[in-house]
């Protein structure tokens, strides 16, 4: 049975010209489920009730349900979530004082094995769904007190499924979806770059943020071995077109590990490689992961290292971590429930 989330408006109004049904029932559809949040068909109570019957024959509405919960105490939830054929998948929600950030999977499991991330150490399964991706969200949105902002920064590579999440960030982004404005959503890659050539002809206004982690190719490299594919200076010619097409900043994102890419070299290395980029640096201090054998390092090294950046006349903001006492690393939750 086909999941009714996979369509778009469009889509959804051609299904319903075919069954010679009114095509502005498809607005009514997107409503019910995008904005007022329903369980079933049944429930749309302003259809005609042949419709909702043939709706119920043919779609399912819902296709994840939650396996487990946690809430730090930092206010970030993290959920996992297991999909019609028994894949786990994690979402979490991300509170401040001014928004909501929710951040989804976009695969069961990632096949990039990046050194820092837990999501590969399971393997790669599948890709997910549109209507599981929009699952996700919907339920990050019904779970908390509003839902401002959005990430594809969860489990998976965005751009290694690059059809359905931008299907569902059209449905996302638009006024009879869940109408969050394109410039409060963010795709993350680790840097495959047909993928970002992809997204500068979309006309979206989104955000981009590339994981970059490391300025010189062989530290790159044995952190993220997509760099072998994707070289970093492929990659910065690649995010300059991209900037010069879409008018848009990147942000870069960079994970400090102690004594692999948080001295000072490293920093004066970076600065080089963004000069005269419209960029921005995110610092993140890595979360322990003892499968991994990562750390953070101290807290003098980590502000050492961004204050140079900003001398150096980068933009950088510098992330405290968030769900530290959930694990709330990518990957974790879902790891540490299979080890179980």
């Amino acid at each position: 049975m086909k999941e009714i989330k996979d369509l778009t408006l469009k889509e959804l109004e051609e299904v319903l010209q075919g069954w010679k049904q009114k095509s502005f029932h498809a607005r009514q559809i997107f409503s019910w489920i995008y904005q007022k949040g329903i369980k079933g068909f049944a429930q749309m109570s302003n259809l005609p009730s042949e419709l909702r019957s043939r709706l119920e024959q043919n779609f399912s509405l819902f296709t994840l349900k939650l396996t487990r919960a946690f809430k730090s105490q930092d206010g970030t939830a993290r959920s996992l979530l297991e999909s019609k054929d028994g894949h786990l998948i994690e979402a979490v929600s991300i509170p401040t004082e001014k928004r909501v950030t929710g951040c989804i999977s976009t695969q069961v499991g990632c096949k990039f094995a990046c050194r820092f991330c837990a999501s590969g150490l399971l393997g790669f399964k599948r890709h997910l769904g549109c209507g599981e991706m929009l699952d996700e969200t919907l339920y990050l949105k019904n779970n908390s007190d509003r839902l401002t902002h959005l990430v594809f920064m969860g489990i998976g590579e965005p751009l290694d499924n690059y059809d359905n999440v931008i299907k569902a960030v059209r449905t996302i982004n638009s006024p009879a979806g869940l109408n969050i404005g394109a410039r409060r959503i963010t795709i993350s890659t680790c840097g495959i770059i047909p993928g970002i050539k992809r997204l500068a002809g979309e006309g979206l206004q989104i955000e981009l943020s590339v994981s970059l982690h490391d300025a010189d190719d062989k530290t790159r490299s044995r952190l993220m071995p997509i760099n072998k594919i994707y070289p970093l200076k492929d990659l910065i010619t690649a995010c300059r077109e991209y900037i010069k097409k879409t008018n848009r900043q990147i942000t870069f994102e960079y994970i400090l590990i102690k004594d692999i890419n948080s001295g000072l070299q490293n920093a004066l290395k970076l600065s080089k490689i963004l000069k005269g980029l419209n960029c921005k640096i995110n610092l993140i201090p890595c979360n322990i992961i003892k499968e991994l054998k990562v750390e953070p390092p101290e807290k003098p090294e980590i502000l050492l290292f961004r204050d140079y950046l900003l001398k150096s006349g980068i933009n950088v903001t510098l992330r405290r971590p968030r769900g530290e006492d959930i694990e709330a690393a990518c990957g974790q939750l879902r790891l540490r429930h299979v080890q179980k």
